[in-house]
């Protein structure tokens, strides 16, 4: 907690933004991998984000992640019969992740962070340029 609230309200979208980041990231990687059966499959996962009060002023309202959700799509049944996963009836199960729609998910949580450091270092000049008003 600062003294300037901007600070606690962009560092909350940065840590939102960041976690975010991080799910996509961890479905794309297992974008590719497949399981023997549906239970084993990987799920791929999604922040939830929430509004919450700014600690040092109520009138402020910056972001939190509730909770990280798994995706409750039924995973992509394949025919690979001679893949050593594959089940007695040859198929094996992918997850259902579209890797242009998390690339597109990646490039919006990226500006996003880039966006709020731009709103950090902006109040960080500010907030210099103020103190040294008085010189």
């Amino acid at each position: 907690m600062s003294n300037l609230p901007i600070f606690d309200v962009a560092g909350s979208a940065l840590q939102a933004q960041s976690v975010r980041l991080s799910t996509i990231a961890s479905n794309l990687a297992n974008a590719d991998s497949v399981a023997g059966s549906p239970e084993q499959v990987y799920r791929p996962v999604e922040p939830v984000f929430q509004a919450q009060a700014s600690a040092s002023d109520p009138n402020l309202t910056g972001v939190r992640v509730r909770e990280i959700v798994q995706s409750d799509a039924p995973p992509v049944r394949r025919y690979e019969p001679g893949h050593p996963l594959a089940d007695a009836d040859g198929y094996v199960f992918a997850p259902d992740v579209d890797p242009v729609a998390q690339m597109v998910n990646l490039i919006s949580a990226s500006r996003s962070y880039q966006a709020g450091v731009e709103v950090i270092s902006t109040a960080k000049e500010l907030a210099l340029a103020t103190l040294s008003m008085g010189r």
